[in-house]
């Protein structure tokens, strides 16, 4: 089994904003994929889904980002789930927009969700970053990511969105570059 975290903010607030993306990838996968009706579970909203043949759940938790990991250990802990059968999906600021990557542990970047996380289940979770781009300057990064995507942006966080469902049983098999060069090409063949 595997737990598939969608990295954001709760609430219509929030909902469009760049930091979001991890919700909006896992919102894609759970659609794409048939999953069950989301619950209200592990201060999370959380849901099933049987992805390349594995089950797997997956989760929003919907304690702010900088408490994400409270949701994640819970339902690790309920599930039995390991640390390797984790994977958080995050908007990454040193990304291009609709660019990604995955890789397993590394440091956190200044990403608060990602920071709780770590303090609580450990740092060697897979990570699926989604990137937005950098505002330019430090001092604004929190208003960058706490702001809504631009509707000029909505074609390639759609496009991202799209990819990351389409090749989520990759993701689930283990085989995260396969995974990754899906993704890539088919965002390159639609921009």
């Amino acid at each position: 089994m595997l737990l598939f975290v969608g990295l954001g903010n709760p609430g219509p607030k929030y909902a469009g904003n760049r930091h979001n993306i991890g919700f909006m990838a896992v919102d894609e996968i759970a659609r794409r994929h048939r999953a069950a009706p989301w619950r209200s579970k592990f201060q999370a909203q959380a849901s099933e889904a049987t992805i390349g043949g594995e089950r797997v759940v997956l989760l929003k938790p919907q304690t702010y980002m900088n408490e994400s990991g409270r949701s994640v250990a819970e339902a690790a802990r309920f599930y039995k789930i390991a640390i390797g059968d984790i994977v958080v999906f995050h908007d990454e600021l040193d990304l291009a927009p609709g660019k990604l990557r995955v890789k397993t542990g590394g440091g956190n970047a200044g990403h608060n969700g990602l920071r709780s996380i770590t303090a609580l289940v450990g740092n060697d979770y897979r990570r699926v970053r989604l990137g937005i781009g950098h505002p330019g300057h430090k001092d604004a990064v929190h208003a960058f990511v706490l702001n809504d995507f631009a509707r000029s942006e909505h074609e390639w966080v759609s496009q991202l969105c799209d990819a990351v469902a389409d090749a989520a049983p990759q993701l689930a098999s283990g085989e995260d570059a396969s995974f990754a060069n899906k993704v890539h090409l088919a965002c390159q063949t639609s921009a």
